[in-house]
């Protein structure tokens, strides 16, 4: 049961504090005078305690030092009371040497206002704090407590305890602060001692933790896994605090402070950007960015806006996301150089009025259907999202004079097991062909799963689990790579500044990850437990779904660049007779002939193998 405690109306704070102001005064008289006070002392006193009351009351109305909650009461507000009581002190004081001037003699002895500031000081302050105190000790009766273990011991890290130990909805005891540095132990910091990182696991051990949070601006990837792993061990929930930009007035709230995501953990070391050579290549330039409200579309928008473009044009055909995109450029990042498109890449009209409209100088090309059993089954509009889009795309470019198409691609494009990641391929064939006689320089970037992209698992997995389950996998050996929409995005830029023409950039997506290990992590993230919680089903893979995705950083298949996390893929090149085959395959889109349209994109890309699918029968029947 929880203690209801009512606010003190600010009258009763401010009537308490000149009470408190009266004792105060009449305490330095006494100690000024050694309890006896003298008749010449006592003729004045009523005046000067008419003057004092009033000084200070006007000062307490000024400052408004009454208008705090008294039970909260922090640093800030102690310095504000030592403020309010000393600007009170030395109006006294200077009217103390006015009625000298004039009558000869000092109304108060100067002794009298420097006792009577100090004690008015401590009084008001302490009598807060002591209320605090109480207040919260009568809350830690009331409440369970739950002992918590910051990680750090840096500005972030107090302003986390301070947070914790105002807020009334929650009751955490502090118990340790863990110093990443190893520099501080045997030290303490606001009272709570700081231990040495390597003995945070004695600490788990020994007592009961629920929680630990990370309240440090940066930590290492890989160190920061570690220490996950070690507090899922113990079941304690790990949490950590947001970017300092984004709290509230620069104060930090209890609501703020978030459990760890599974997306923090599979992040790497920060890529460093050429951020001059991004900025020379697309300052003061029009971009075109398709696929402008997807995951990796509006990724890309928020990049470019950091290097000053002239204009950025926004086009897709997603109204909604579209329109959040632009509250966000215009009410997050204070960006207004853009013009919004609503359009399909797959519409000539509307693809060749944007064009004409706006002749941009670079191209980024992100608009594509890309959930492979969805396209194993239409491979229609594969074709059309992904091919026929493109040939527009890239033809309108070289009839309006881009300077650079940079087209998003992916790993499934390698060696393609399904018709998404066959007409991805077809796609970077069309556009690689076309660079060799065109000024147009087109460039291919090719990156694998993208963490919290739409459809990516992540976010399934965290549905799943809020659900209460069950959490489905399609097969236990499956792995993918994985990497961040930032990162990705980043590299985008890099390579569209490094891009010469005809490459197809890949970039270094890590150590591939087992899915069902990144499901039993984020059920522990989420503080449930595996079997007892939540369950895990198999539902075997889909069609057209690879068990392993290539290794994108072969030696043997890529070139390396001066990035060491971009590549140039070693692919064959094709004739302009290739064209001529692409067009063909566009023309019979109107047949819908399922077989028929993927028997024809079997013949452009004769590596294209069919995995879990009906259209395996093509390929047994070629063989």
């Amino acid at each position: 049961m929880t203690v209801p405690i009512k606010h003190s109306p600010r009258w009763l704070v401010f009537l308490i504090d000149l009470f408190t102001c009266l004792i105060s005064i009449y305490l330095a008289y006494f100690i000024r005078f050694e309890f006896r006070i003298e008749t010449f002392a006592l003729s004045s006193f009523g005046f000067v305690v008419v003057l004092l009351i009033f000084i200070r009351a006007t000062s307490f109305v000024i400052f408004r030092t009454y208008a705090g909650l008294i039970r909260y009461t922090s640093a800030t507000d102690s310095i504000r009371v030592f403020s309010v009581v000393t600007f009170g002190s030395i109006v006294l004081f200077i009217t103390n040497l006015f009625y000298f001037h004039y009558k000869g003699f000092f109304l108060i002895p100067n002794s009298i206002l420097v006792i009577d500031f100090f004690i008015t000081t401590i009084t008001l302050i302490g009598s807060r704090l002591l209320v605090k105190v109480f207040y919260f000790n009568l809350i830690s009766n009331d409440q369970e407590q739950e002992s918590v273990v910051i990680y750090g011991v840096e500005q972030f890290a107090s302003m986390v305890k301070t947070t914790l130990d105002q807020d009334t909805t929650t009751n955490y005891k502090v118990i340790a602060f863990i110093d990443p540095f190893n520099r501080n132990e045997g030290k303490k910091m606001d009272g709570i001692d700081i231990y040495n990182e390597f003995k945070l696991e004695r600490i788990l051990k020994k007592n009961k933790i629920t929680k630990l949070i990370i309240a440090k601006k940066s930590i290492d990837p890989f160190k920061k896994n570690n220490l996950v792993e070690l507090c899922l061990n113990y079941n304690v929930k790990v949490l950590t605090i947001p970017d300092v930009n984004t709290w509230i007035n620069g104060v930090l709230s209890v609501n703020q402070i978030k459990s760890i995501k599974i997306e923090e953990l599979l992040e790497r070391q920060p890529i460093v950007l050429d951020k001059n050579k991004i900025k020379s290549e697309i300052k003061d330039k029009v971009v075109l960015i398709t696929g402008a409200a997807g995951s990796i579309g509006s990724e890309i928008v928020r990049q470019v806006t950091k290097f000053q473009p002239k204009k950025i044009i926004l086009f897709d055909q997603a109204e909604t996301p579209l329109y959040d995109l632009e509250l966000e450029l215009k009410e997050t990042i204070n960006f207004f150089d853009f013009e919004i498109v609503i359009g399909s890449t797959t519409n000539p009209y509307r693809v060749k009025k944007v064009f004409s409209t706006f002749n941009p100088s670079i191209v980024f090309h992100a608009a594509a259907y890309k959930h492979v059993p969805m396209m194993e089954n239409n491979p229609p509009e594969a074709i059309f999202n992904n091919v026929y889009a493109t040939k527009l795309m890239a033809n309108y470019s070289i009839e309006f004079g881009v300077d650079k198409f940079i087209m998003i691609s992916t790993d499934k494009a390698v060696n393609p097991t399904n018709v998404m990641g066959a007409s991805k391929r077809i796609a970077e064939i069309y556009i690689q062909t076309l660079n060799k006689e065109n000024k147009t320089r087109f460039i291919t970037t090719r990156f694998g799963n993208v963490l919290g992209s739409n459809g990516s698992v992540i976010p399934r997995f965290k549905k799943q689990i809020e659900n209460g389950g069950p959490v489905t996998i399609t097969h236990p050996d499956i792995t993918r790579f994985f990497m961040t929409i930032l990162e990705a995005c980043q590299l985008v830029l890099e390579a569209a500044v490094m891009g010469k023409g005809g490459e197809i950039f890949i970039f270094d997506m890590g150590k591939s990850v087992k899915i069902v290990d990144l499901a039993k992590k984020m059920i522990k993230l989420s503080g449930l437990t595996l079997g007892k919680d939540i369950q895990i089903n198999f539902t075997g893979l889909r069609p057209g779904e690879k068990l392993y995705e290539e290794l994108l950083n072969d030696k043997e298949s890529t070139i390396p660049t001066h990035h060491p996390q971009i590549m140039i893929a070693k692919v064959i090149e094709y004739g302009p007779d290739i064209l001529s085959q692409i067009d063909y395959l566009i023309d019979n889109l109107p047949s819908h002939n399922n077989f028929g349209l993927v028997s024809l994109m079997k013949d452009i890309v004769p590596e294209f193998e069919s995995k879990n699918s009906i259209y395996e029968e093509i390929d047994k029947n070629r063989n």
